[in-house]
């Protein structure tokens, strides 16, 4: 028998299959979409110059993590919003979104001021010239145009709270297509455009980024969204809200950034062992990101009907939730792992159209262990980023901001330093212990959902009627 939950009819129980699929397809459109431009974007580079591909990751990953705390922040939006949206309060979603287009704007200055550092770091990195130059080139405009990372996140966060996906894999879609058709013009001068390479992939990039928060800004401030939700109404400072939503953010944020920021290191640590490797591991991460974007698309889903569901106080659907995003997540990296296994060279070859045979050889004897590794983690990885998108739509952003600290920074980079630089281990012993931290931070996340503890977490404002023999002065909000 058809139910009403969340604003959609279902047959099936809450927080199963009925709900998730038709919220996170759209997502995993979204996510899948974007994943492909990134694909494509480096597939283009490295048909265009060898040096290019070894140096669109290395940079690319560090303007993302440059940015990476900011977005993250803002993008904390989803859960609050996704909470007043269960709890039936349209206003207070409105008014939590403007706090996170606020933030943008002033986070978007400090995110200006880090490109001398990022410049340090990429000299730091000791990387060829060549390959140096080709990285400042990429990772400058990528910075220019930052403000449309944690602006995006806000305003999508909006959409994805109250389960409007499409809307957003519309923008997203819109976002992307241009990206890829500037990349094509201006990467080898098409279309009447000069032949740009490397900085034309980033202005691309820049451009396109705008899209998707310009499609949704048009409507978020339409006359009909002003009616029905206060778009206009509550857009105005609400300074309890934003230390609120600074509160549960900033957690998320230093999770991102130390998580990515972990990455980053290792991937400049790679830069060291040599040419080859280098490229081997940076095609090997560009095809397990294309596999990897849709777990983001099922992660966000889950994080939407915890959040959800924990703001109507139902936490056994929040939790139920969960874990069929979980269930899906692993169908999902089953295919992907029979991919990664049965067809390594010809995934790897992909990249390496006109190049000179002996690099593509030294670049192909990589390819089998490596995407062999990515089948095994895939399994893993869909835990953490689906139950560390759970654990965020309930407000445990603390836990999940701890546990990655400690598994990044104190057990798998330490442990690639140790192996790289003092035993001198190859790019595959690196990759191995890669692996093990992947499945030990899944193995923490499993836990921490199975526990329960993230239902009692508070994120909204919730009324408590007075206590007996108390007057109506003594109700108080609850702010956890």
């Amino acid at each position: 028998m058809s139910r009403f939950r969340l604003g959609r009819f279902t047959s099936s129980p809450p927080g199963g299959f009925g709900e998730l699929l038709p919220l996170a397809m759209p997502l995993i459109v979204s996510t899948a979409s974007h994943a492909l431009m990134q694909f494509a974007d480096r597939l283009m580079l490295a048909r265009h110059d060898l040096v290019d591909i070894q140096a669109s990751l290395p940079a690319g990953i560090l303007a993302f993590t440059m940015t990476s705390f900011f977005f993250a922040t803002t993008g904390m939006v989803n859960t609050f919003v996704a909470q007043y949206h269960g709890a039936g309060d349209a206003r207070g979603a409105a008014r939590v979104t403007a706090q996170g287009i606020f933030l943008s704007a002033l986070f978007w200055p400090g995110m200006l001021l880090l490109i001398p550092a990022g410049h340090v770091i990429l000299q730091w990195s000791g990387h060829a010239p060549e390959v140096l130059a080709a990285e400042r080139a990429y990772f400058e405009p990528l910075m220019l145009g930052s403000l449309a990372l944690p602006l995006g996140s806000a305003i999508s966060g909006y959409y994805t709270g109250r389960g409007q996906t499409g809307l957003n894999m519309a923008a997203m879609v819109a976002g992307n297509v241009v990206n890829v058709a500037l990349d094509y013009a201006w990467i080898f001068g098409r279309w009447g455009f000069p032949e740009w390479g490397i900085r034309g992939a980033a202005w691309a990039t820049v451009i396109a980024g705008f899209v998707p928060p310009v499609f949704l800004m048009i409507h978020y401030l339409s006359p009909s969204m002003r009616r029905t939700a206060g778009t206009v109404a509550e857009f105005r400072w609400d300074w309890p809200l934003l230390r609120r939503l600074l509160r549960f953010g900033i957690p998320a944020g230093l999770h991102y950034l130390l998580d990515v920021a972990g990455f980053t290191l290792f991937v400049l640590i790679l830069g060291r062992m040599g040419d080859s490797a280098l490229a081997a591991s940076n095609i090997a991460f560009s095809i397990n990101h294309l596999s990897f974007m849709p777990l983001v698309g099922l992660g966000i889903a889950a994080s939407i009907l915890v959040g959800q569901y924990q703001g109507k106080g139902e936490s056994a659907a929040a939790e139920r939730s969960a874990w069929t995003a979980m269930k899906a997540g692993w169908w999902y990296m089953g295919a992907m792992a029979f991919l990664f296994i049965a067809f390594p060279r010809p995934l790897f070859h992909l990249f390496l159209a006109g190049h000179p045979p002996e690099s593509v050889a030294e670049i192909l004897a990589y390819a089998r262990p490596m995407m062999a590794m990515c089948a095994l983690w895939g399994f893993l990885d869909a835990v953490n980023v689906i139950f560390a998108g759970a654990l965020k739509g309930a407000g445990d952003t603390a836990f999940v901001m701890r546990w990655s600290i400690v598994m990044c920074w104190g057990f798998w980079l330490v442990g690639e330093w140790v192996l790289i630089v003092l035993l001198g281990a190859g790019v595959l012993a690196a990759w191995v212990w890669l692996t093990l931290y992947v499945i030990l931070l899944g193995l923490g996340f499993l836990w921490r959902v199975r526990s329960g503890r993230w239902k009692s977490i508070q994120v909204i404002e919730r009324p408590i009627p007075p206590l007996p023999l108390a007057s109506s002065s003594d109700a108080r909000l609850i702010v956890e």
